[in-house]
């Protein structure tokens, strides 16, 4: 199954809900697209829900870094939200879990917003 993804707002803060796997070939293209799309529309504040998301490999970890670097180099944030314990294992094994704000539940990562 690939990635899937659908784009909300919630409070002046856009939220992508990622679905699926997040891979080379797969998913990846597509979320660094749509982050790019979003940092050209001026969203400042992108929070990517990765409930649904029940693999990610290296490649995938790229993306994530390169979607986060897009938003801050634009001025923005890129938090996470609901890591899965599989997505959570890997960052806190790669220590990209000091690189990401991750939230728990959407208010408070909604509300995390300066």
């Amino acid at each position: 199954m690939s990635m899937t993804f659908k784009v909300r707002e919630v409070g002046g803060v856009t939220i992508v809900d990622l679905s699926g796997k997040i891979t080379m070939g797969e998913g990846s293209p597509t979320l660094r697209e749509e982050v790019h799309k979003l940092v050209a529309e001026g969203k400042k504040k992108i929070v990517l829900n990765l409930a649904d998301v029940n693999y990610i490999d290296s490649s995938g970890l790229g993306e994530l870094v390169s979607s986060y670097t897009s938003v801050k180099n634009s001025g923005g944030e890129l938090k996470l939200l609901n890591l899965t314990s599989r997505v959570r294992d890997l960052l806190v094994i790669t220590k990209l879990v000091t690189v990401f704000d991750v939230k728990d539940d959407e208010a408070t990562a909604v509300s995390s917003f300066a």
